[in-house]
């Protein structure tokens, strides 16, 4: 039996061989995932696939129904409005992560979300954003910008046309702020 080290060698000393394909020698292209790979369970069934919004600007936040910030779904409703025509995506992540501000099941996030802020924008079931056990979103995003992770409910996401955080926005920056909607429209008009 051939030992595995003058396997590799052999592998190595064949590959080397000038009569080899240049395209042999050629580096492998490094394909950094985008945000664009990920998808959200639909708060009411199916799936969020951000894939099918490729080339898009996303805006995505952790929300909760019992937080001080909840009125923030009126100002995320206002950007989805303005924006959407132009191309933006809003979507809410609904999270029980801070404080335990989101309790309820789908109903009473769908109660909060639809019927009291008159959302509109795509809602994902509620998910964990933080730590070990987030999505996998939340866990692409941290390693990205591990000093922007969400610190309470209503931080803002926003992934450029490239797939990837083009801006990160604390809760207490409310969607109508200037910054956010300048730093929207800029995303908006990049090629």
């Amino acid at each position: 039996m051939i030992s595995r080290r003058i396997f590799v060698a052999g592998a190595v000393a064949v590959l080397a061989e000038p009569s080899c394909s240049p395209a042999l020698h050629a580096e492998p292209a490094m394909s950094r995932v985008t945000a664009y790979a990920f998808s959200f369970p639909a708060l009411q069934g199916g799936d969020i696939r951000l894939a099918e919004h490729a080339g898009r600007p996303l805006l995505i936040v952790n929300t909760a129904s019992l937080c001080g910030f909840t009125p923030q779904y009126a100002g995320l409703q206002a950007l989805w409005t303005e924006f959407r025509d132009r191309g933006l995506v809003i979507i809410g992540v609904p999270s029980n992560d801070f404080g335990s501000q989101e309790p309820g099941g789908a109903n009473e996030i769908a109660e909060t979300a639809h019927h009291q802020y008159g959302v509109t924008f795509p809602m994902a079931a509620k998910a964990v954003v933080k730590g070990p056990n987030a999505h996998p979103f939340y866990r692409w995003a941290a390693e990205a910008r591990p000093k922007d992770v969400p610190r309470w409910n209503f931080h803002k996401y926003l992934i450029g046309r490239d797939g990837y955080i083009a801006d990160v926005f604390p809760e207490q920056v409310p969607p109508e702020d200037t910054r956010v909607k300048t730093t929207i429209a800029r995303a908006l008009a990049a090629a």
